[in-house]
C-alpha cells in the first residue's frame, strides 16, 4: 500500500514539473509578441540569453528525466529499506529542483538587468542625465531595489507556488517515509 502511494506521489511529481515547464513555455511564447519583448530582441543580447537558455533546459530536461527515473525506481522496489532511500533521493531531486528554478530566474534577470544597463538606449540617456546631475549612484541604486523587490515579489509567488504543490506531495511522501520506518523497527 505504502508502495503505490509512494508510486502515485512521485507520479504526480513528474507530472506537475512537467505541466509546469509546459506553463512557463507558454506565458514566454504568448509574451514573445509584447512591446517590450520585441525592444528587447532588438538589443545584442542572444550572446547572453541563448547559452543560458540552453544550459537552462538542459539542465530541466536532466530533472524531468531524475523525476521520471525516480518513478520507475519507486515503482519497482520490493524492499522497504530500498523504498526508504528512494523517497529520500526523490526528495532531495525536488528540492534541488525548485533551488535550481529560482537560481535561473534570479540568472535571467541579472543578465537582462545587464543588457539594459549596457544597451537600452532610453535607459543610458536615464544613466547620463543622472550622471550630470551627480546621481549616478542613486539612479542605479534605485533600479537595483526595484528590480530586487520585483524579483523578491516573485520569487515569493513561486516558492508559494513550490510550497503548495510540491510541499504537500513531499508532506506525503514524508509520511509514507515515516510509516516505512516505524515498520522497519518493528521487524
Amino acid at each position: 500500500m505504502i508502495l503505490k502511494r509512494s508510486s502515485s506521489i512521485v507520479k504526480w511529481i513528474f507530472i506537475i514539473s512537467l505541466l509546469e515547464f509546459a506553463l512557463w513555455t507558454g506565458l514566454s511564447l504568448f509574451f514573445k509578441d509584447s512591446k517590450n519583448a520585441q525592444e528587447f530582441d532588438k538589443m545584442d543580447s542572444d550572446w547572453l540569453l541563448i547559452p543560458l537558455s540552453v544550459v537552462g533546459y538542459l539542465i530541466l530536461a536532466y530533472f524531468f528525466f531524475l523525476f521520471y527515473k525516480n518513478f520507475k525506481r519507486i515503482s519497482a522496489t520490493d524492499n522497504s529499506k530500498v523504498l526508504m532511500e528512494n523517497i529520500l533521493k526523490t526528495r532531495k531531486t525536488v528540492k534541488n529542483y525548485v533551488f535550481f528554478n529560482l537560481a535561473l530566474m534570479a540568472t535571467t534577470v541579472i543578465a537582462v538587468l545587464y543588457i539594459e544597463f549596457d544597451q537600452d538606449k532610453a535607459f543610458i540617456s536615464k544613466a547620463q542625465t543622472a550622471a550630470a546631475n551627480g546621481e549616478v549612484f542613486i539612479f542605479y541604486a534605485k533600479t537595483i531595489l526595484i528590480v530586487a523587490g520585483v524579483f523578491a515579489v516573485f520569487a515569493g509567488i513561486l516558492l508559494f507556488f513550490y510550497w503548495l504543490i510540491y510541499g504537500l506531495l513531499l508532506r506525503k511522501l514524508n509520511r509514507n517515509y515515516k510509516e516505512l520506518k516505524k515498520l522497519e523497527m518493528l521487524s
